[in-house]
């Protein structure tokens, strides 16, 4: 488990690297954007793939009991929470599931509440399915972020569905159990279904912890949950829902079936029952590595760009970062970080209007490559 070796991904049909030039324009940039790791997957994962492989057909799914139990091992052994096979439901992705249940449990014109900025296709997902999009800015209290109560509530009083991030992407918060409370008690309040995409839920960094927002209220929450990010398996596309209505579990298995999606795909799900029974000292590791790689980066910045400040990464292997004191553009600030330095990050604006003067920056990779970017930012900000 040697994280600092650097391999090639280009060629390999990665959207992080073969897409730079159809992105950026170019394909010669350090590309810290597209939230995958560059790590090598865990060796159990890639034997359940290799021994999958040597049978030579490659038909239509069966999704037995260790697919099931996988799941709920998972969620038992990591947060305490005790779940049901009859309460999965296999989704090839978490935004495709999101997407699933806005056409299942709202109507054209429903309001949708979300919390920004976060996570671009939250944005583009709801305005697809023709809903009305309502926005409830976190307010950013010297980088750290936090709830407007009373605007989350007002909004949630309009809304049929609130679509929470937790661990929140990109302002790296992890919401503690009285934030989650609260959230559930005003979405009881005005019966707003809630879609909890719990995606790093496996990359959160002491002395934080993941609470699962239906291990608190689950009536009416819709849990999405992935192996994709913490053991990098996002091209292999299963993802899970977990969810006890009953009447939320057959409008959704309904859209499943009727799109034909459930089936899912025949290496996804060993890698799946690989990563949650087998993987967990890999993910410990790798959570060691990323742990230093964030505060490698925090001293990073106050030794040499001092004006760029990072939200504190609670969770997740992405940082938010602030640029706002050079007082550019955003488009200054991409020329200078795509054209003159040569690294690709996420723009701020793409999360919301409250992004601007931000950059999302994925530190999932090795040390060396890390470094070599910071270096970079470094030589062409010093000249503003």
């Amino acid at each position: 488990m040697n994280f600092d070796t650097i391999i090639d991904r280009r060629g390999s049909g990665c959207f992080k690297y073969d897409g730079l030039k159809l992105r950026y324009g170019r394909d010669d940039l350090i590309p810290l954007w597209v939230a995958d790791m560059d790590f090598a997957v865990a060796e159990p994962i890639q034997a359940a793939l290799a021994q999958r492989l040597k049978h030579p057909i490659f038909g239509y799914n069966f999704i037995g009991d260790d697919f099931y139990d996988a799941v709920r091992h998972w969620q038992k052994t990591q947060y305490g929470w005790d779940t049901s096979t009859s309460e999965i439901i296999m989704i090839p992705s978490l935004m495709t599931a999101l997407a699933y249940t806005i056409l299942a449990l709202s109507e054209p014109g429903d309001k949708i509440v979300i919390q920004t900025p976060v996570y671009p296709p939250f944005h583009s997902t709801v305005k697809e399915q023709h809903r009305e999009l309502l926005t409830s800015a976190l307010v950013n209290i010297d980088g750290h972020y936090e709830i407007n109560w009373p605007d989350f509530e007002e909004k949630i009083k309009q809304a049929k569905l609130f679509i929470l991030c937790n661990p929140h992407n990109p302002v790296g918060r992890v919401f503690t159990r009285e934030e989650l409370e609260r959230m559930s008690d005003i979405c009881a309040r005005y019966n707003v279904i809630i879609f909890s995409d719990e995606i790093h839920a496996d990359l959160v960094y002491a002395p934080h912890k993941h609470i699962p927002i239906a291990s608190i209220k689950a009536e009416r929450v819709i849990s999405a949950i992935s192996p994709a990010k913490s053991f990098n398996v996002a091209g292999l596309a299963t993802g899970v829902l977990i969810l006890k209505d009953k009447e939320f579990i057959q409008k959704i298995s309904e859209m499943n079936m009727s799109l034909h999606t459930f089936m899912g795909n025949a290496f996804g799900i060993r890698a799946l029952i690989a990563a949650y029974t087998q993987s967990a000292p890999w993910l410990a590791s790798v959570k060691e590595y990323l742990t230093a790689n964030r505060d490698y980066l925090v001293a990073f910045l106050a030794e040499h760009l001092p004006k760029v400040k990072m939200s504190p990464c609670e969770g997740s292997y992405l940082a938010w970062l602030d640029f706002r004191e050079y007082q550019l553009s955003d488009d200054e600030l991409m020329q200078i970080l795509c054209d003159k330095a040569g690294v690709a990050l996420n723009p701020g604006p793409s999360f919301g209007s409250e992004g601007s003067g931000f950059m999302r920056l994925n530190f999932a990779c090795p040390r060396a490559v890390l470094h070599e970017a910071l270096v970079r930012i470094k030589k062409n900000f010093q000249e503003v």
